[in-house]
């Protein structure tokens, strides 16, 4: 029998209605892994898309139930994404889950790891980090989801058809990471490790002597996570090697 002393990460699993076999393997996960875990830390972009807790979303009830399933026995910690980020206290508290400044900074053994969605580190796309600002201003949201659902879906769809077409006029670096400012944040932050999703792009990174930054993956086709246990860091993803 399992002492749930494990810890995961997720993040990028973009859920959505239109891809039902990444809910299922959410769901297989949180059956099979997670049931073996104490603390499950989401990392930002549960869902493809994310309007306001007014939307019952009854197409999400199963990762709703199995999310509050898991809380009975094990912590559930969830931050925000470039998605999902108007995610409020209202779904938290329905699934008993603890929202997460980003970055956060926690200890794991000895080390002293920091976790963040991973769109901050981007600095080099200026206009998603000015369009970030914007949408992460508190004024901003408020006006938002004053508005009706149906508008806000439209105005989604809009936004998102924007950012499809910004993204092929990018080159592939500009929407990585910038390697300094990972540099620069680890040292700032005064951490060892730091864990991070967003770019889809997961790896195992020396950053500087014992230092080490892990990028989870997105789940499409397949599950990837990042588990902490016996003092040891291993990320579980089908294109990166053991």
């Amino acid at each position: 029998m399992s002492d749930r002393s494990e810890i995961l990460f997720i993040s990028d699993l973009h859920l959505d209605q239109q891809h039902p076999q990444v809910i299922e393997n959410f769901l297989n996960f949180m059956q099979t892994r997670a049931i073996k875990a104490r603390v499950l830390y989401i990392l930002g972009d549960l869902f493809e898309v994310w309007l306001g807790d007014d939307d019952s979303a009854p197409y999400f009830q199963p990762v709703f139930e199995a999310l509050k399933n898991f809380s009975l026995n094990g912590k559930l910690f969830f931050m925000h994404g470039n998605r999902d980020f108007l995610i409020g206290s209202q779904l938290a508290n329905a699934l008993k889950c603890s929202l997460l400044t980003d970055p956060t900074v926690i200890q794991l053994g000895n080390h002293q790891v920091a976790l963040m969605h991973g769109d901050l580190l981007c600095t080099d796309d200026v206009d998603y980090q000015n369009f970030r600002s914007l949408v992460r201003d508190e004024q901003w949201q408020r006006d938002f989801l004053s508005k009706p659902l149906a508008q806000r879906r439209s105005i989604a769809t809009g936004l998102r058809e924007k950012s499809h077409q910004a993204m092929q006029d990018k080159h592939y670096e500009i929407m990585d990471v910038n390697l300094t400012t990972v540099a620069n944040t680890m040292r700032d932050l005064d951490v060892d490790i730091l864990i991070h999703g967003h770019t889809h792009r997961p790896g195992i990174h020396p950053v500087a002597t014992h230092k080490t930054r892990y990028v989870l993956g997105d789940w499409h086709p397949e599950p990837s996570y990042l588990s902490w246990s016996n003092n040891q860091f291993q990320l579980k993803d089908p294109r990166v090697s053991a």
